[in-house]
Order: structure tokens, then C-alpha cells, then sequence
């Protein structure tokens, strides 16, 4: 009997370890990135913007302005298959792409399509409280990888 009250008691205590309540444990470790995202550039503004999950999905958008004018867009989505991510975009001007996650924590997360061109990979990593770097990475010249980083924090949502 000692036995199966421990055994509920670790039940119990690994419960209480998931990210948040309702939602899968992936989704869940990357909750944070829901709201919005900006990052400036001189006369280049980026804003992204991430719904909170729910039904195992989260839906996002970014759109990028060159002095008053339109010049990059995307829709992303974040789903939750299998017990891991599923990071599609579609981003201005090019065909949508699947990417599938090699790591997630709480921390961030990477999402890989080796198969693609240009990025095979997609990484969204914390940096404090209300920043983070988002970066792609692909094949680069002499066989190297190429490497961008998006460094954005935290904004409000507010007439975005």
C-alpha cells in the first residue's frame, strides 16, 4: 500500500511539472511566445505577432515596413503533432514550407526541414524576460552553414 502512495505521490509531482494546465507539454514550454514581437533596423520595422495556443495550434504573423511600405509579409502556425512541433510558414513571394522540431524547451525551440533551400532551420530562443532571437540557418557558401539572426522584443499589441 506504501507503494502505491508514492507511486501517486510521483504522479503527483510530475503533474505538477507540466508547463501549463489544458495544453500539450511542447506547446505548453513555448507558451511565451505568444503576443508581439518588434524589431527595428534603422527605417526597417518588423513586427510579429503569435497567438496563444489553443486546439494545439498557435497562429502567427509578420510583416515587415521600409519607409511606409510594405516589403515582406508571412503567416506562420506552431502545431502540436505527435508529441512534438510542426512549424509551418508561408512567408511573401515563395511556396509554404514545413518544419519539424528537433528540440523544444522552455527556453525556445528549433524546428529543422533539411530538404528545404534556404533556411533548413528556424531557431526562436528566450533572451530575458521580454526579448528573444529569432534565427534561420541553411546551407551557405563553400558548404558552410549561413546564419541570420532577428533580435525582437517584447511590444504591445495594440494597433499593430
Amino acid at each position: 500500500m506504501r507503494v502505491v502512495y508514492q507511486v501517486a505521490a510521483l504522479a503527483l509531482a510530475c503533474a505538477g511539472a507540466a508547463p501549463e494546465a489544458g495544453l500539450p507539454r511542447t506547446q505548453g514550454s513555448v507558451r511565451w511566445l505568444a503576443g508581439c514581437w518588434e524589431m527595428q533596423r534603422g527605417a526597417r520595422s518588423t513586427i510579429e505577432m503569435w497567438m496563444a495556443p489553443a486546439g494545439g495550434l498557435m497562429l502567427g504573423a509578420s510583416r515587415t515596413v521600409t519607409d511606409g511600405k510594405v516589403v515582406e509579409f508571412e503567416r506562420m502556425q506552431l502545431a502540436e503533432r505527435g508529441g512534438g512541433l510542426v512549424y509551418t510558414a508561408l512567408p511573401s513571394g515563395q511556396s509554404e514550407a514545413t518544419f519539424t522540431s528537433a528540440a523544444v524547451s522552455e527556453e525556445g525551440f528549433t524546428v529543422e526541414n533539411l530538404q528545404h533551400d534556404f533556411p533548413q532551420r528556424i531557431i526562436y530562443r528566450r533572451a530575458g524576460a521580454d526579448s528573444l532571437i529569432a534565427r534561420i540557418e541553411g546551407p551557405g557558401r563553400d558548404g558552410g552553414t549561413r546564419g541570420v539572426d532577428f533580435p525582437m522584443r517584447r511590444t504591445g499589441c495594440e494597433a499593430r
